[in-house]
């Protein structure tokens, strides 16, 4: 399957203040998010992001907001996006079939709202290196059994230039500087 800049959002899963201290693999996993989404912006990919119990776990990371800026930050005490009624009208909304996934907990939140995108008959994309759990064991598992599920895997830098398509223009001077 081959992703297509017009039938592809991204869901931004959990990305909070009281939740990212806690990932083994945040130094890296919270800037190489940071870059996927700017050159998803810059593609003009749908974005929304998904908020776990905001009162408690807090709002969204300063970087992650900051790259994000005005989407939708819609809250959540459900552990799948899809079992909140705004996230799953946002992405029905969206009218993609293809999801990208990116965000905290990879074998909680994540993998439960990517087996729910499958029912719902979404093809589903984790993007592997945006993805955080406490525990690398967690995320190990997490991995394995979001491919037992049907999710496909890839890359933060894979994802941008498989929908960019070519070497040309403005967009794909972006994206090049944003992986150098």
């Amino acid at each position: 399957m081959r992703l297509k800049k017009e039938t592809t959002m991204v869901l931004a899963v959990d990305y909070q203040e009281k939740l990212m201290p806690a990932m083994h693999n945040k130094d890296a996993f919270i800037p190489r998010t940071c870059l996927l989404l700017k050159g998803l912006k810059a593609l003009d990919i749908p974005m929304i992001a998904s908020e776990q119990y905001p009162k408690g776990l807090g709002s969204t990371v300063p970087e992650i907001k900051e790259v994000l800026g005005t989407v939708p930050y819609l809250p959540k005490t459900t552990f799948s996006c899809m079992d909140d009624a705004g996230l799953h009208a946002a992405v029905e909304a969206a009218a993609c079939d293809t999801v990208l996934l990116c965000g905290a907990e990879l074998h909680i939140c994540v993998l439960q709202t990517a087996m729910d995108l499958i029912d719902m008959g979404k093809k589903v994309v984790i993007v592997e290196d945006c993805v955080g759990s406490r525990t690398a064991h967690d995320m190990e598992i997490g991995l394995i059994r979001a491919q037992q599920e049907g999710v496909l895997m890839t890359t933060a830098e894979a994802v941008l230039f498989e929908l960019q398509k070519n070497a040309s223009g403005p967009v794909f001077k972006t994206i090049s500087k944003l992986v150098k």
